[in-house]
């Protein structure tokens, strides 16, 4: 380690007859390298892997109301040292984290006495840096009104992006969120569907050079959810804050700080193949925990009535039905969603959390986060988005014993709208309650920053599937890109694992799933989220082989370690989680035809797995797999189907 340091350590070159300063930054195994040029006053940095180039010379710097930050700089100090943390953090695909970088902090001086610090942390594979903003005389604020902050990609860039929708449209005016489609590799500079940007994360690649996942963290009430703009012909992309519309106007789009004040940091992931991209916890590596839990607080499965039974099942007897479903499969929770307020009445609710505690079923409870941003007509509203009604709210929630909550439609990436996110979750902490966002933005570094926080939607989701058809007929294809762009940098509340053949209450109408059962059972594994909405209904238990119902009694939520077997994005992906000695490993394939692959796993001995499968009537079997000397097996996976494999 003290070797690598060293070669790591800042190098100024004084190239003769070239202004240019180069600052150059490794990580602790030396195969990823930053280099920071500061060129005619103006900052810049690059970043190669394995000795290829990855990001080409990229933009630095701030624009701000008391001065410009991207011109005229000049270095005037660097510091180096060494980051050697070790950290637990349940909620993730890892819990337990050893992240070693090297941190190079450097401070710029402006023509006018300005100074700007900037901060890079250079791990394997990632790469993480932010500015500062000391306070230099009177002014004790500032307003960011433009950050220059570039990713240049290579011309032989191909990307996988989803685009920020404009704020105010679709249903009852809740976008953007966060709800939009992928294209897979389209080329660079592409414009989007709705001309504003791309949404985080974005994933890169880079030719036959390897891959790149862009992405921020660390945004919390002091500073806005940033995008990443429309792309250049030549591959440029650059930061980009909230629109003006967003939240129906209310709030600046433009973040503010008081003085000494950072901005988020902005995250790289790089690797030769996808391996580093899906395994990454960098999104949680830079944070720090902003308060102690107030409990220990419990994660696991629940049953969601809404999903499949929809607004007629929010009813007091219905959610009984739903409360006894959680009791038979051994599940922690039962999610009792919008409208319950008026159609079920706080009184029967008390009732129902006694009624769930008596089964062993904790309960949460669904709320409008608002009245002013959107037109969505469900209640409870105006309980989350003023301090004394929510915390008069969640006083009742705790005192009658509620789990959890679960708030929704939100739209936008304002300041203002990132402290309503933490005002929520620091009051729901106080009174003990877990949270989950619905309708919502990408979480950023939450789960570590916030302990009570449990995961958000941010996808399009499982909902979609009985909205649309088309939903169902791409479902295997969004289900491969998630486990590399939307869920390799933060928890997903997706809800999935829906088993019935039609989606609506009777299971005899309605959109037409097409993904077999076992592709159902392994979107449990490929979708990491520490309390998971299940699909399951009722109907469900007497309607497919015991092995279907039981293995959903027993996958867990809560991951110690994510493996990346096998995949590409749109196409297939194999992976592998585990809790405590036992492995699951999951495989999914969205191809038109069956798909046959030879995954080397030897995380699993010589003993016996249990494997499950799909025939090619994609009817769903179970048996048991030998694991050869060798460790490597032969899956085969049939279009819109999957294999399970569970050993030790």
């Amino acid at each position: 380690m003290k070797r690598n340091f060293i070669a790591s350590v800042l190098l100024l070159l004084s190239l003769s007859g070239v202004k240019a300063q180069q600052m150059s930054m490794v990580s602790p195994d030396n195969d990823l390298s930053v280099l920071l040029e500061l060129d005619k006053g103006k900052l810049y940095y690059s970043v190669a892997f394995d000795g290829q180039e990855m990001l080409e010379k990229s933009p630095l710097g701030l624009q701000t109301h008391i001065g410009d930050l991207a011109n005229g700089l000049r270095l005037i100090d660097n510091q180096t040292r060494l980051v050697n943390e070790h950290y637990e953090e349940p909620k993730i695909k890892r819990k337990s984290v050893h992240y070693q970088a090297n941190e190079h902090r450097f401070t710029f001086e402006t023509k006018d006495s300005r100074l700007l610090e900037v901060i890079f942390q250079v791990s394997n594979n990632n790469i993480a840096f932010r500015y500062g903003i000391p306070q230099t005389g009177e002014p004790a604020n500032v307003i960011v009104e433009k950050e220059w902050t570039g990713f240049d990609f290579p011309a032989v860039t191909t990307t996988f992006l989803t685009p920020q929708a404009t704020p105010m449209i679709g249903w009852k005016k809740t976008k953007p969120s966060y709800e939009e489609e992928y294209v897979p590799d389209e080329a660079i500079g592409t414009p989007s569907v709705y001309g504003i940007g791309y949404t985080f994360p974005a994933l890169f690649r880079v030719g036959d050079r390897g891959w790149v996942l862009v992405s921020e963290t660390g945004v919390g009430s002091q500073y806005c959810g940033s995008k990443l703009s429309e792309g250049t012909a030549d591959g440029l992309y650059q930061i980009s804050f909230p629109e003006a519309g967003e939240n129906n106007g209310l709030g600046s789009a433009l973040p503010g700080l008081g003085l000494p004040g950072y901005t988020p940091w902005r995250t790289i992931t790089v690797g030769r193949d996808l391996k580093p991209i899906v395994e990454t916890t960098i999104a949680f590596d830079v944070v720090k925990p902003l308060y102690e839990p107030s409990q220990d607080y419990q994660f696991g499965r629940s049953t969601w009535s809404w999903l499949e039974w929809q607004d007629g099942s929010i009813n007091f007897e219905d959610q009984k039905i739903f409360i006894d479903l959680s009791a038979n499969m051994g599940w922690e929770f039962a999610l009792v969603d919008n409208w319950w307020d008026s159609k079920i009445g706080r009184d029967k609710v008390e009732e129902l959390v006694q009624y769930g505690r008596d089964k062993g079923v904790g309960i949460c409870l669904w709320y409008n986060s608002n009245g002013f941003w959107n037109d969505a007509p469900q209640g409870p509203k105006n309980r989350m988005n003023t301090a004394v009604a929510r915390k008069q709210e969640m006083a009742w929630m705790q005192r009658i014993g509620v789990k959890g909550i679960k708030v929704d439609f939100f739209g936008g990436d304002k300041q203002e709208t990132m402290k309503l996110y933490e005002d929520i979750l620091s009051d729901a902490n106080d009174h003990g309650l877990v949270v989950i966002f619905h309708g919502c933005t990408l979480p950023r570094g939450w789960e570590r920053m916030y302990p009570n926080f449990v995961g958000s939607e941010a996808v399009l989701a499982s909902e979609n599937l009985i909205f649309t058809q088309h939903a169902n007929d791409t479902e295997a294809y969004n289900a491969t890109l998630h486990p590399f762009i939307r869920n390799t940098v933060a928890s997903m509340d997706f809800g999935p694992v829906l088993l019935n053949k039609r989606h609506n209450r009777e299971n005899n109408g309605g959109t037409i799933r097409k993904t077999s059962e076992t592709f159902q059972l392994a979107t449990a594994v490929l979708f990491q989220t520490p309390v998971q909405n299940f699909g399951i209904t009722p109907n469900n238990l007497h309607e497919f082989p015991d092995f279907v119902i039981d293995f959903m009694k027993e996958v867990p939520t809560v991951w110690d370690e994510t493996v990346f077997i096998d995949g590409y994005p749109g196409k297939y992906v194999v992976l592998a989680r585990r809790q405590g000695d036992t492995w699951y490993i999951a495989g999914i394939n969205a191809e038109k035809n069956t798909k046959d692959v030879v995954v080397s796993l030897p995380m699993l001995s010589g003993n016996q797995a249990v494997h499950y499968w799909d025939d090619a009537k994609l009817n769903p079997n179970q048996g048991s797999l030998k694991i050869n000397n060798n460790k490597t097996v032969k899956l085969t996976l049939q279009s819109n189907g999957a294999v399970i494999i569970v050993g030790k």
